[in-house]
């Protein structure tokens, strides 16, 4: 398989065999990885979650100038190839991409990007069209550019935003529930502020709702204050710190455990390791993963395990780890993917697809047979 058991630095890692041997109920001849070669370097990325589309994600590119794209893929099991399904025009790179939480496929087939602003698309074949832009500033011309975002899965009507004028912002939708809707030229998405919070001392680089109490409300944030931070909007009149970096380096991402709403993870810049925290015992780390030998850029927790996390970064590798048995020290990673060609900047572990974890390097998208 594309992971590889032992320590991140076993020559055997790089190692990536096609023919399903060792693995959890891996079928003969069926492939571990598949590749795909974009016309731009990449940067964001992110799975479908609709279950009428299971090998579809949506990549951002990144160009330093104004004009960017943004591509919606999806591999042919029978080709064993990616195809591009919609290709369209971005202003700036995207800073991350997501598709509606909506594993039923009851709500219109979206997309959202954040950038400038926060932007959300009517997915298509191949037109994807701007159904609304939501600015909270509209009293300016100016608009501060948002670092992050995060669509509650709960409650796919609300977008939190993460921004570097020191805000989040949690976004109300209303999808319009029209789906199917033949004629007409008005877009069916619209939406509006529901709240605003100064949430750091300084810029905030990503926000992310959390599952507990109903997983509606409890959202953290963290930022260049190098604090993660936890809030909950029945009672934003304070907050709780988690954790604070004690070099005060910036925080550039969190994500919570999938399963565990008590653990979640977060990596400072230039950081060679990924901090698990607990929310039930805060401002001490409960495990460190320490096995890059270069800054950790990407974090993704398994969607249907508590205890197993993936984390990448410019050492070319992605590391599976089991931290079941915090608190004693994680030493090393479970398994170890160190085939990817370039610097890995973005990990995203499928949340419909369990057994798949994909990765962008250069101008290349790999999806890995866990």
């Amino acid at each position: 398989m594309c992971f590889r058991p032992g320590q991140a630095d076993d020559a055997l890692t790089t190692i990536c065999v096609e023919r399903g041997m060792a693995g959890l109920n891996v079928a003969p001849k069926r492939k571990e990885i598949y590749k795909y070669e974009a016309p731009w370097t990449l940067y964001s990325m992110n799975w479908s979650v609709r279950p009428d589309k299971r090998f579809r994600l949506a990549i951002g590119s990144f160009v330093e100038e104004y004009n960017n794209k943004v591509q919606v893929i999806s591999l042919d099991e029978d080709s064993a190839e990616f195809s591009a399904k919609s290709t369209f025009d971005h202003p700036y790179p995207t800073t991350k991409i997501m598709w509606i939480p909506d594993a039923k496929g009851v709500f219109p087939d979206l997309l959202a990007t954040s950038g400038d602003y926060l932007r959300i698309w009517k997915a298509g074949e191949p037109d994807t069209r701007l159904e609304c832009l939501l600015n909270n500033n509209k009293n300016s011309d100016f608009c501060a550019p948002l670092t992050s975002f995060d669509w509650n899965e709960v409650e796919p009507n609300l977008i939190g935003t993460s921004s570097i004028d020191t805000t989040c912002t949690i976004w109300g939708l209303e999808t319009g529930q029209v789906v199917g809707k033949v004629g007409g030229t008005g877009n069916c998405v619209s939406g509006h502020v529901k709240t605003q919070l100064i949430a750091h001392d300084k810029e905030v680089y990503d926000i992310a709702f959390s599952r507990a109490g109903g997983g509606r409300d409890m959202f953290a944030s963290v930022g260049a204050d190098g604090s993660v931070r936890m809030f909950d909007l029945r009672h934003l009149e304070h907050s709780t710190i988690i954790y604070e970096d004690p070099q005060h380096r910036p925080l550039l991402r969190l994500a919570w455990n999938r399963q565990d709403p008590s653990y979640l993870a977060t990596i400072s810049m230039d950081a060679c390791e990924v901090v698990i925290l607990d929310v039930r015992v805060p401002c001490t780390p409960v495990a460190r993963l320490s096995n890059h030998r270069a800054c950790v850029n990407g974090i993704a927790w398994a969607p249907h395990s508590s205890c197993h996390i993936c984390t990448a970064g410019d050492d070319h590798q992605a590391l599976i780890w089991d931290i079941q048995q915090m608190p004693r020290a994680i030493e090393d990673p479970i398994l170890a993917y160190t085939a990817a060609e370039g610097e890995i900047n973005q990990i995203q572990w499928g949340a419909t697809q369990p057994d798949w974890i994909a990765i962008c390097y250069n101008r290349s998208l790999e999806i890995l047979r866990v």
